[in-house]
């Protein structure tokens, strides 16, 4: 595979998705993953392709995934699609777990991991100001928030907490291929 396959993880709140797009903006090269989520897609959020439990299950025994993992009650995949733009030279980009890091990785040894962080007072004020969770599920949120990554994988931080430009930049300069 001549592409790079882009992790972006982190807590809820930090700001991923918000990266993700200003990555894209930025470099119209990368291909953004549409991830398929065992929830109804008027739910909100990011943009993905809502079906129920037992589509999923069908779609995994089918090869339909390269990767797939639970969270939060839910499923999550990323088509099998990628390996496509993957082999054609492309960067794919996609919002992903902490959980499927190390299977991500063993599939995908350029995998590039992109750990966006941000302060508990950021995060609280982030999730409340999306309106969608109570005070004890965003507390709930909260204390997964803090979280290690497996060890020997190639993670790059990124905080989140000042001006978004800021963010970008280091996001934008994380992209970059490292040099031998």
């Amino acid at each position: 595979m001549a592409g790079r396959l882009i992790a972006v993880v982190g807590p809820s709140g930090a700001g991923k998705d918000t990266l993700i797009d200003a990555a894209m903006t930025a470099r119209p090269d990368l291909v953004k993953v549409r991830r398929v989520i065992t929830r109804p897609e008027d739910a909100g959020g990011e943009d993905f392709e809502g079906i129920s439990a037992a589509e999923f299950t069908k779609r995994v025994a089918a090869g339909g995934f390269a990767l797939h993992w639970n969270a939060h009650g839910l499923r999550y995949g990323i088509p099998a699609a990628i390996d496509a733009d993957l082999d054609a030279g492309r960067d794919v980009i996609f919002n992903g777990s902490r959980a499927v890091l190390p299977l991500a990785h063993t599939f995908y040894p350029t995998l590039a991991i992109l750990h966006v962080t941000a302060s508990p007072a950021t995060l609280a004020g982030r999730l409340a100001a999306r309106g969608r969770e109570s005070a004890e599920e965003i507390e709930k949120r909260l204390a997964r928030a803090s979280y290690h990554i497996a060890p020997d994988l190639p993670v790059r931080e990124i905080r989140n907490d000042g001006a978004l430009e800021e963010a970008v930049a280091a996001f934008l300069a994380a992209l970059q291929p490292e040099s031998a």
